[in-house]
C-alpha cells in the first residue's frame, strides 16, 4: 500500500536515482564514441530549456524525463564494432550493478532503500535495453538492433527526421503496390511493419481528433508544449546541420 511515507522514496527514485542511471546508461555511448575516434560528443540530461551547458555535457529543466547522447556519425568497419555501440549502455550498467552488487555482499558499503532502489532502476534498464523490440517509430532497441546484426547480418540504425518532414510525410498514404512516399526507410521487414502501423494510427488519431468540419485548422498546443516542440526541432536541426558538415 503506497502512504505518505513512500513519497520521500518516490521522489528519491525520481530525481535522484533515475537521472544517475540514465547518466550510467549514456556513458557506454561515450565511451565506445571516444574509442572510435569520434571529436564531437555531447551528453543531453532532460528535455525542455537548458539549464546549464558544458561543451560535451547539456542539462535542461525536467533533468529526470529523458537523456540522449550526439556524437559524430561513426562508420566502423566491423560487425564487432557495430555490436559494440549496440550493447555499449547495457554493458555498462551490467558492469555497474555487478560491482554495487558485489560490494553490498561483502559488506564494503551498507544495505539499505537508496541502494536497492538503484539496482532495481539498473537492472530494470537493461531489460529494457535487451527485449528485442521495435519502438512504435521503428527505432530498434539495442537489444534488436544487436539481433538484426548477428541473426540477419543487417543493420537497423534508424535517424529520425525533422519534425517538418515527417508532419508532410504522415500525410501520404502507401499505395497498392506497397510503396511509401515517405523518406525513412527501414533496414528490416519488422521495422518496416512497425513504421507503418506507427503511420496507420497516427493517422486514424488525427481523423478522430481534427475532423474536417471547416476549411481552418484550429492550432491545439498549449504555450508549454509548443516550447517544448521548438525545443525538439531545434535540436534536431543542430543534428541535422553537425551530420552535414561533416
Amino acid at each position: 500500500m503506497f502512504g505518505l511515507t513512500d513519497i520521500p522514496r518516490l521522489l528519491m527514485s525520481a530525481l535522484i536515482i533515475l537521472p544517475i542511471v540514465m547518466l550510467i546508461r549514456e556513458s557506454g555511448y561515450y565511451l565506445i564514441a571516444t574509442l572510435l575516434g569520434s571529436t564531437y560528443k555531447k551528453l543531453t540530461i532532460g528535455c525542455g530549456p537548458v539549464l546549464f551547458q558544458r561543451p560535451t555535457l547539456e542539462v535542461r529543466k525536467y533533468f529526470f524525463m529523458y537523456s540522449w547522447m550526439d556524437y559524430d556519425e561513426l562508420r566502423p568497419d566491423s560487425k564487432l564494432w557495430h555490436g559494440l555501440i549496440y550493447a555499449s549502455p547495457i554493458l555498462t550498467m551490467i558492469f555497474t550493478a555487478m560491482i554495487l552488487n558485489a560490494l553490498l555482499g561483502q559488506g564494503i558499503i551498507g544495505e539499505n532503500m537508496f541502494w536497492d532502489i538503484f539496482l532495481f532502476y539498473l537492472f530494470f534498464y537493461v531489460l529494457f535495453e535487451a527485449m528485442p523490440v521495435y519502438l512504435p517509430d521503428g527505432q530498434p532497441t539495442n537489444g534488436r538492433a544487436l539481433f538484426d546484426l548477428v541473426w540477419h547480418g543487417e543493420r537497423s540504425d534508424f535517424i529520425k527526421q525533422d519534425a517538418d518532414t515527417e508532419s508532410e510525410q504522415m500525410q501520404h498514404v502507401t499505395n497498392d503496390q506497397g510503396d511509401t512516399a515517405s523518406g525513412q526507410t527501414a533496414s528490416t521487414q519488422a521495422q518496416q511493419a512497425t513504421m507503418e502501423n506507427m503511420k496507420r494510427d497516427q493517422r486514424e488519431r488525427d481523423d478522430h481528433t481534427e475532423p474536417k468540419t471547416s476549411g481552418d485548422l484550429k492550432r491545439s498546443y498549449t504555450n508549454a508544449q509548443e516550447e517544448t516542440m521548438q525545443n525538439r526541432d531545434r535540436d534536431q536541426k543542430e543534428r541535422k546541420d553537425h551530420a552535414r558538415a561533416k
